[in-house]
């Protein structure tokens, strides 16, 4: 029966060879996004293991007593350039016997240092007085990729002398190089490396979104000529053929076109694994070896999804199996009930539960509950749709007021499952869009508004943060030295101490600083004093935090009790130093303030948000981009196969209504309307259950209120019906070619 299978999958001529390749195809983009979905994730977790070295220093397992090993004094900070961050680390080995971090042969002396190769190229061509100041010595080797946790990465290895580093004060004794990723790490800074927890949280919600679409479509290619293959199995049912040798030829049917798509699939997915690792969704691009696939990964998509279709066709042939005439007994469908929302409901209220209880405590429970909480809402928008295509159907039939839409409504109403199969995946696409746009247009918003040219060029230097954030003594004073050589550097207007107000600690709300007037107007950034007074009292918690940006400009500062002279006897708790906001004075100004006072955390302009929440947010968004362009895509191929199809199996019945003298004109208003109904309903209830979703998440997960998207959203959503009604339209001609006497058969 095998071979006889085989020799079937291909006959028809043109029609079967068009079916078999739309199915291979569809097969085939299915195959290569779930491949890299999986890749995806491997790769997070490969990428984040490479952090792991970085931690070193904050792990109990790198400050263990070892017998035999020297203790390496090790120092790690954060550091800027022009928005991108620097990982840089300063040690000092007490002995010949101390641990070599991963990537170079040897550790660095005082004066060496060792650099990533985009690091090297990064000093060579920046002005010393701008980057290399900060470390003083040579290059004496590169960091190997194998240290690196990206491409790009900007990574600097330097060595000091023990006394150097034992005087900062930032330095640890370590006795072994860190093997704890920065997930696992509860101490560890929350500049270096990536949360995989988060963003595996993330991927799962993105592997959903991408593969409905893509299931969607490949359900529907199936779909292609159902009736015709059911009833040539039919007519096999009456010649002879058993239940068992029908179900293996369909098996086989499909299957073959599964894995030839498969075949393909995996090609198509090396082919795009390249472009895929330069994404940098995680902050920063991967290397492309860090896309691999596990043999279980190989497994479950090279066994899966054959049995999964053949499985599919065994079910979709249901009716041949229970007698072969039931293929002619073509009755009124059962219409949907209203019970077919229960899936849809109850994915939003999983989600809004979460906004009542709080997330799950453990990442693997916030993955379980967000993925299974959006798969619900997928779920019941499939489900919804043939209801809520009804429910419009009888509408639009009562009003109708030409033949076309009376006819389109009345056949809406009597299958509304074949109508909204048609637009199923463009319903999927749009609100994979509206989620995608509402988390990524709130993020943005609460990032702050887009800073002007005083706050991008408004350095802040904060004192009283170490390496986890907690509030620490401030710095007694600045030297005099330190501010003439800020004033003296090009594109510096003004240098401003803010001191530390008596008795306020930096996490209570309200003023926690005092300011000298005088100063206060040389950085316009941050404020003015009110009218008369010589000192004021100042709000410094003003950068350097996600969603916590803003601009200060209109800021008037109430005058403080408190003469000058006692002013400068108080420690001193933030540094402002305002430029013209060119990046040579700006990371002069950094490289200044890094050398007088060496930091866990760089100083930053007052605009910025931390460079890694820049760079993550930067990668959410040209993710939610890859999302929305592949689902749209998908959607529309799955339109123009649903609407080509439909015609096909509907060719009789329209055949019929022409010899009835109805014209062809009036049969392409009812394809139309039968598309458009459906189309506008479920589209509207789609993009309002998106933003209802986001919306949801946004609060359980951030605490934060959905911000309306900006024009760029309107335009997606135009472009995604113009396309749909295009795609449609591109399919209309075929219906005077298919539809002549001949296709009239009573037999």
């Amino acid at each position: 029966m095998i071979p006889l299978a085989l020799r079937l999958t291909v006959a028809g001529g043109r029609e079967a060879l068009t079916r078999l390749v739309a199915i291979v195809l569809a097969v085939a983009i299915g195959v290569a996004l779930l491949l890299a979905t999986l890749a995806g994730i491997n790769a997070v977790n490969a990428q984040n293991a490479r952090y792991a070295w970085l931690e070193t220093g904050f792990t109990p397992e790198s400050r263990t007593a070892r017998q035999g090993v020297d203790p390496l004094w090790w120092q790690v900070t954060g550091d800027t350039y022009d928005g991108k961050t620097i990982a840089r680390v300063d040690l000092a080995a007490t002995g010949s016997h101390a641990p070599i971090p991963p990537g170079i042969a040897h550790l660095p002396g005082p004066g060496e240092f060792y650099t990533s190769p985009a690091m090297s190229a990064l000093l060579r061509r920046t002005p010393t007085a701008q980057l290399g100041d900060r470390y003083v010595g040579r290059q004496v080797g590169t960091i190997a990729n194998s240290a690196l946790p990206a491409p790009d990465s900007l990574v600097i290895v330097v060595g000091r002398t023990v006394a150097d580093l034992s005087r900062i004060g930032l330095a640890e004794r370590v006795t072994a190089i860190s093997t704890t990723v920065p997930s696992s790490c509860s101490d560890c800074p929350a500049a270096i490396g990536i949360n995989a927890n988060g963003i595996t949280l993330v991927l799962s919600v993105v592997a959903l979104a991408i593969l409905f679409p893509v299931l969607i479509l490949i359900a529907t290619a199936t779909r292609l000529a159902a009736t015709r293959r059911e009833q040539r199995f039919a007519a096999m049912r009456l010649v002879g053929a058993t239940p068992r040798q029908v179900s293996l030829i369909s098996a086989v049917e499909a299957a073959t076109a599964t894995v030839a798509g498969i075949a393909l699939g995996f090609p198509l997915f090396f082919a795009i694994r390249a472009p895929l690792a330069g994404i940098p969704f995680t902050g920063a691009p991967f290397f492309p070896s860090d896309l691999s696939l596990t043999l279980l990964d190989v497994l479950i998509v090279a066994i899966g999804l054959p049995v999964a279709a053949a499985s599919a066709a065994w079910i979709a042939l249901r009716r041949v199996q229970i007698s072969p005439l039931g293929v002619t007994r073509r009755v009124t469908p059962r219409p949907p009930r209203a019970y077919r929302l229960i899936p849809l409901v109850a994915g939003i209220l999983q989600l809004a539960y979460f906004t009542v209880v709080g997330p799950p405590e453990t990442t693997g429970g916030q993955t379980i509950a967000y993925v299974a909480g959006f798969g619900l809402i997928l779920v019941g928008l499939i489900c919804a749709g043939p209801w809520l295509t009804m429910t419009g159907a009888r509408v639009a039939a009562r009003r109708a007021r030409w033949p076309a839409a009376l006819l389109a409504g009345r056949r809406l109403a009597d299958n509304p499952q074949a109508g909204f199969r048609a637009i199923s995946g463009l319903v999927l696409a749009l609100f994979v869009t509206s989620v995608s746009v509402g988390v990524i247009t709130t993020l943005v918003a609460a990032a702050g508004p887009s800073s002007g040219a005083a706050t991008s060029g408004t350095m802040v230097n904060y004192f009283w943060r170490d390496s986890a954030g907690q509030l620490v003594s401030s710095v007694p004073s600045v030297p005099t030295s330190t501010i003439t050589n800020l004033n003296a550097i090009d594109g510096v207007t003004g240098v401003t101490v803010i001191y530390q107000k008596p008795a306020v600690r930096p996490d209570q709300a309200g003023p926690d600083g005092l300011v000298l007037c005088a100063q206060l107007t040389q950085t316009p950034a941050i404020g003015r004093c009110s009218p008369g007074a010589t000192v004021a009292a100042i709000d410094s918690k003003f950068g350097n935090g996600f969603g916590r940006r803003s601009t200060f400009d209109q800021a008037v500062w109430p005058s403080a009790p408190i003469t000058p002279e006692a002013l400068a006897a108080l420690p001193v708790h933030v540094l402002v130093v305002s430029t013209n906001g060119s990046t040579a004075a700006v990371e002069t100004v950094r490289t200044e303030l890094e050398n007088a006072f060496p930091r866990r955390f760089p100083p930053d302009t007052l605009s910025s948000i931390s460079p890694d929440s820049n760079r993550l947010l930067a990668g959410y968004k040209q993710l939610a981009d890859v999302v929305i362009l592949v689902s749209l895509p998908i959607a529309g191929c799955s339109l123009a196969v649903a609407v080509a199809a439909g015609l096909t199996e509907r060719k009789r019945p329209f055949s019929v209504l022409r010899l009835t003298g109805v014209p062809v004109a009036m049969l392409r208003r009812v394809v139309a309307l039968e598309t458009v109904v459906p189309l506008v309903l479920t589209a509207t209830v789609s993009i309002a259950v998106g933003f209802l979703a986001a919306q949801l998440f946004l609060h359980a997960q951030l605490d934060q209120t959905l911000v309306a998207p900006g024009p760029q959203y309107y335009v997606i959503v135009a472009v995604g019906l113009v396309a749909a009604l295009a795609i449609l339209g591109s399919t209309l001609p075929m219906l005077s070619r298919i539809t002549g006497p001949e296709a009239v058969r009573f037999d």
